[in-house]
């Protein structure tokens, strides 16, 4: 992802306070890539943050701090178009949706390794349904809550801890059901193969 970043670069010194809403319709966004995290703003266009992403394969974002993982270096730079296929992860700031498009699902906790990202949360289904088997025949972008994603940057472990996070499955490289207490990550492991999505 960072050769796509504009040339127009500034240096940060702090990682942004990405708890803080920006005014407006704007809501804060953070994108998990293969060698960077981007924090910024973007215009969240559709009821929910899993739509949007669906809806559309790039996404503008402005204000946007860029923490590489090789070195850490924070670098600011105005403005910035992601394509969706280079996002690992994304969470945002606002609201959760209409009520009442939301279905009764079933939580089941994984495992999975998503590009340089170790990730464990809560993926949902339908009731009778597995998750995990269902998850290949869903659209891209899907949600995760109680999300735990373990990365290194400049050689220093992270862990961020989010309510929920889009992940990409796309990206996925594995994943796996674990106990929710469950710290290592697992030895079984199902790989995921590309599927067309639910709807198409």
């Amino acid at each position: 992802m960072m050769d796509r970043i504009p040339r127009r670069l500034r240096v940060a010194f702090s990682r942004p306070d990405e708890a803080e809403s920006p005014p407006g319709d704007e809501v804060a966004f953070v994108a998990y890539g293969e060698d960077c995290i981007l924090f910024g703003r973007t215009v969240l266009d559709s009821d929910r943050l899993s739509d949007m992403l669906n809806a559309n394969d790039e996404y503008a974002l402005l204000g946007v701090t860029v923490e590489r993982l090789d070195d850490g270096m924070p670098i600011q730079v105005d403005e910035v178009v992601v394509a969706r296929d280079e996002l690992y992860l994304v969470h945002a700031s606002g609201p959760r949706g209409d009520a009442a498009r939301r279905r009764h699902t079933l939580p089941k906790h994984v495992a999975m390794k998503v590009g340089p990202y170790e990730v464990q949360g809560f993926l949902h289904g339908l009731p009778g349904a597995d998750p995990v088997v269902a998850i290949q025949r869903r659209k891209p972008m899907i949600p995760l809550t109680g999300a735990r994603i373990a990365y290194v940057v400049n050689g220093e472990p992270r862990e961020d801890q989010l309510d929920t996070v889009i992940l990409n499955r796309e990206r996925i490289e594995w994943i796996a059901t674990v106990e929710p207490d469950r710290a290592a990550l697992p030895n079984r492991r199902t790989s995921l193969e590309t599927s067309p999505p639910e709807g198409t």
